[in-house]
């Protein structure tokens, strides 16, 4: 088993942060703007958190994973969000957001069933359900930011 601290992270390609500030900036406001609109803030980490695990963004997952920590969320759901389906520990309406994130995120297999829709339609006011909408985009958006440019965690000591 390798020492981690010892395994160095991919080199950084590109900085859009510091090479595209009027288009950065935006995509992270309007990611913000989303999840305000979403009652639950712990809701929204999840979400974000799912999709970036679907995308392979270790940034996005490392930065939602401590975010939904911070909002009290427990280990065990974090261990299992990747197989949410198969636990006990997410509510219904949890659960059709999670459905509602992966299929937008795989919106080119899914192009979001009716069903999925209906059903978080069922929990979500509209108002609530267009800036979860809002959020998927922008966290798809942001892990194809972060995966094309290989934005990495800050190492953990």
């Amino acid at each position: 088993m390798t020492d981690e601290s010892t395994v160095p992270a991919p080199a950084l390609r590109i900085s859009l942060r510091e090479h595209a500030p009027e288009f950065y900036r935006p995509l992270l406001d309007a990611a913000r703007a989303a999840a305000a609109g979403l009652a639950d803030p712990l809701l929204a980490e999840l979400v974000n958190l799912r999709a970036s695990q679907i995308n392979g963004c270790a940034y996005c997952l490392d930065s939602h994973a401590s975010g939904a920590r911070a909002h009290g969320e427990r280990e065990h759901r974090l261990d299992t969000l990747a197989a949410w389906r198969e636990t006990p520990y997410f509510t219904a309406r949890e659960r059709a957001a999670l459905a509602l994130t992966e299929s937008v995120t795989l919106v080119a297999g899914t192009r979001v069933p009716d069903g999925v829709f209906a059903e978080a339609a069922k929990h979500f006011p509209e108002a609530e359900l267009a800036h979860l909408i809002g959020l998927i985009s922008m966290i798809n958006a942001l892990n194809r930011v972060g995966v094309a440019s290989r934005l990495t965690p800050a190492p953990k000591g």
